[in-house]
């Protein structure tokens, strides 16, 4: 069986250290898509949100500072981020952590010890895919990308998987139209919004009357929600 290669975006102004990166990683069995500035990262992250399986983030970038990026990543996504910075105060490694980075890695630094980070936040990462996610009378299979109501496989396309999925991770939070399509369709989309109106009314339909967990809000959006009795 072919080993699997993860997707890792390298945020980083400094051109070689972004190089540097680039080149380690793909010697070491890793593919890789770049930033050299926070918007940029978050263009590319918004439009390949289901195929990057970690961050490393500078802390410093023009644009959008890095710890806006992780900020703006995290009302979204559980992505692994790994800050990469030469702030070194407990106060600034704090920030990163609070504001949910999983690791923090000061510069310079021995690219083999990073590898060990980025191994030990995927292998744990996997096994978090790996869960099988209930709520109500849906499960939901995410290494397999399926979804079963009441022990019955539902047939999706994948932006109803997808959009189902982000639903379900942001359970009980009321979210905006806006929000929904930059989460599953990626800031680039040039779509209506409306679009996100069409795939719900699609899973409504598939989930029927048996599971009527997606609410919705009048004048912004919707709400997952199971009502367990």
């Amino acid at each position: 069986m072919e080993k699997e290669r993860y997707m890792i975006l390298v945020v980083e102004d400094d051109e070689k250290l972004r190089r540097t990166l680039e080149a380690f990683l793909q010697a070491t069995e890793f593919d890789v898509m770049t930033a050299k500035d926070g918007q940029e990262a978050l263009d590319i992250y918004f439009s390949n949100n289901q195929k990057i399986d970690l961050i490393l983030l500078d802390g410093m970038l023009p644009k959008v500072d890095g710890y806006d990026v992780l900020k703006q990543i995290r009302e979204y996504s559980d992505v692994p981020i790994i800050m990469l910075t030469a702030r070194e105060s407990e106060e600034e490694q704090l920030e990163g952590l609070e504001n949910g980075a999983d690791n923090y890695i000061t510069k310079p630094f021995l690219l083999k010890v990073l590898k060990a980070h980025m191994e030990a936040l995927l292998r744990r990462n996997n096994k978090k895919r790996g869960e099988k996610i209930e709520r109500g009378k849906l499960q939901i299979e995410k290494e397999y990308r399926k979804v079963y109501l009441e022990g019955e496989a539902l047939v999706m396309t994948p932006k109803e998987y997808d959009l189902l999925l982000y639903f379900i991770e942001n359970e009980n939070i009321v979210l905006s139209r806006e929000s929904i399509l930059n989460a599953v369709w990626g800031f680039d989309y040039n779509g209506d919004i409306r679009t996100v109106d069409t795939v719900v009314k699609q899973l409504r339909k598939k989930m029927a009357e048996r599971a009527p967990y997606i609410k919705s809000i009048y004048g912004i959006g919707y709400q997952f929600e199971v009502e367990y009795v």
